[in-house]
């Protein structure tokens, strides 16, 4: 509860979860225990994100979890941002 609350004031301060403005109803993990076969089950957590200042979220292209990759209890995150023209 302690956690999402940060969260939630970080978000509240002018930032933005990337992964969750591109992906809003998507339900993926990037951390899963070792024990129970808690990623064999999909019983994880997200708790690997990319936060972005609110003036730059449309700049967000790509935000990924990838969860198909193997080898630790977390998997990588990505983010692709726009470059801004200043032509």
């Amino acid at each position: 509860d302690e956690e999402r609350g940060k969260m939630t004031q970080l978000l509240a301060a002018g930032f933005t979860d990337s992964y969750r403005y591109l992906h809003p109803d998507t339900v993926k993990y990037s951390w899963w225990s070792y024990r129970f076969q808690a990623r064999e089950r999909n019983a994880g957590w997200r708790i690997d994100y990319f936060i972005v200042s609110d003036r730059i979220r449309d700049r967000i292209q790509e935000a990924e979890i990838h969860n198909e990759i193997l080898g630790s209890d977390h998997c990588p995150v990505s983010i692709v941002l726009n470059q801004r023209s200043y032509a």
